[in-house]
């Protein structure tokens, strides 16, 4: 079929393609600015003496879907370590143009941003945030989402809105079309695969459970974050709870 084109390598797209990084455009902003007004929100420093018991060989091995989550919540510690997992800067290369994180990404380009419905987190209110990678904190967006509007908006599934907090990740497809223009599809659907494992390992390794959301309605989770859904719009979603 013709829409399986994008799975492709594809990398004859490029010859004689000239990107915007080689006519010497400006490369798009690492991460979302900040509104003026928005609060932030300072997470604690990710330090692995807290998670004496994670080994990456049991992780794997143990990993698995949990679409069932109990009452009790997660601490903040616990959330600041999910998101350095997931979306973690460890360096800005290139002259500010890229950055190294704790997942990989074609060319470094990095197109994610991190939303967060947060429902029941030890130290951090219920609302609306957004992960800020080069700073390690978090925007405060506004108040907390409904959880019966984030279930419908994943097509009734239940556990999306039940759970201490949902990941939601957006897709700003322009930062990953500055370099690699006709084939970025292809680099972004990999890149999207790499946040959502480091989450189920770093879940895993912590005692906790998520589950990847790729069936959702555009529309209303795209509404629910204020985006206009083009340069920028809901690609997956994941929530997060203690098993």
């Amino acid at each position: 079929m013709s829409d399986r084109h994008y799975l492709k390598a594809n990398w004859d797209l490029l010859e004689g393609f000239e990107s915007d990084q080689s006519k010497g455009i400006e490369h798009p902003p690492l991460q979302k600015p900040v509104s003026e007004g928005v609060s932030l929100v300072s997470l604690p420093a990710v330090d692995m003496d807290d998670f004496p018991n994670s080994s990456i060989s049991e992780a794997v091995i143990s990993r698995k879907s949990v679409r069932s989550f109990t009452d009790e919540p997660i601490s903040i510690v616990e959330l600041s370590w999910l998101l350095f997992a997931t979306q973690g800067v460890k360096s800005i290369v290139r002259n500010g143009i890229a950055t190294f994180r704790t997942v990989p990404s074609g060319g470094a380009r990095h197109p994610f941003e991190t939303y967060l419905s947060v429902n029941n987190v030890t130290g951090l209110e219920p609302g609306l945030y957004r992960y800020l990678p080069l700073d390690h904190t978090l925007a405060h967006l506004g108040d907390r989402i409904p959880p019966s509007s984030v279930i419908e908006g994943c097509l009734d599934q239940r556990f999306a809105g039940e759970c201490s907090v949902t990941f939601i990740w957006t897709v700003i497809p322009y930062r990953t079309e500055w370099r690699y223009g006709p084939v970025s599809n292809k680099i972004i659907a990999l890149d999207a695969g790499h946040v959502c494992q480091n989450l189920y390992l770093a879940c895993t390794a912590s005692g906790l459970g998520t589950c990847a959301i790729g069936a959702y309605d555009q529309d209303i989770m795209d509404s629910l974050l204020d985006l206009e859904g083009r340069e920028e719009f809901v690609i997956y979603i994941a929530p997060v709870g203690r098993r």
